[in-house]
């Protein structure tokens, strides 16, 4: 019986240590995780409805002048893409209010050779070259610069969309004034083949994105998809420096 007690005992003191090994740090307010879910869910949207624009539909039930599906196709697509330009703009807004993890996506450290050290070291942990992770609040570097370019890359996307809108708007529309000068720089069929092929990155993105939350969340010692979710960054064992 003593020993069966010292064990039990032994097994609490062991997870009490787990437990208080156990850390947390609030890195993602609500605004950020709610702009993050608004805009996958956007992003989904905007691929499904931006390949049928691509490869429209093959035929439809009955005369053509009684559908109207690649219409509400296009609506679809149309309105997603102005809801992901508005909070974008909202989501810049709390760059500048919100804590210092919300604005990380929108600048690089250049200068900081320790960031470039750690660049290096998280390509060869997802590289599987070294086994010890490191430890970030926020972003680690690598994943700091695909965020960054990222982000970069839907400003892209959201000019040559919303040029190409104004397009049916005609030259006097303020949307073409606004995005017209695009044309400037593309032409028409140039830039409905670039905003095409983007979609497709955005979807490498997003699998490489997934892959590497998961990835992170199973290897390392600290949470990743939860942290979006609930805002904060559980860490096993010590906190990062």
């Amino acid at each position: 019986m003593t020993t069966e007690i010292a064990r039990v005992q032994g097994a609490l003191d062991s997870a009490g240590e787990r437990a208080r090994s156990l850390q947390t740090v609030y890195v993602y307010q609500a605004p950020v995780r709610l702009w993050h879910w608004v805009n996958a869910a956007l992003i989904v949207v905007l691929c499904v409805t931006g390949y049928f624009i691509g490869s429209p539909l093959p035929s439809v039930q009955g005369e053509a002048s009684a559908n109207f599906s690649m219409g509400y196709i296009r609506f679809v697509h149309f309105a997603a893409g102005q809801t992901l330009v508005v909070f974008f703009l909202l989501r810049v807004y709390w760059a500048f209010v919100g804590n210092k993890y919300s604005r990380q996506i929108f600048w690089l450290p250049l200068t900081n050779k320790t960031w470039w050290w750690g660049m290096l070291y998280e390509f060869k942990w997802y590289a599987f070259l070294v086994k010890d992770p490191k430890k970030y609040i926020g972003h680690n570097p690598l994943a700091h610069v695909a965020m960054f370019s990222f982000m970069v890359f839907m400003v892209l996307m959201m000019l040559s969309g919303m040029a190409l809108y104004s397009e049916g708007h005609g030259i006097d529309s303020w949307q073409y004034k606004l995005f017209g000068f695009m044309f400037s720089l593309f032409t028409s069929q140039t830039l409905h083949t670039l905003h095409h092929l983007g979609m497709w990155a955005i979807v490498v993105f997003v699998i490489v994105h997934i892959y590497a939350a998961v990835r992170e969340d199973i290897l390392s010692r600290q949470s990743m998809i939860s942290s979006i979710v609930s805002g904060e960054r559980l860490f096993r064992d010590d906190l990062p420096d």
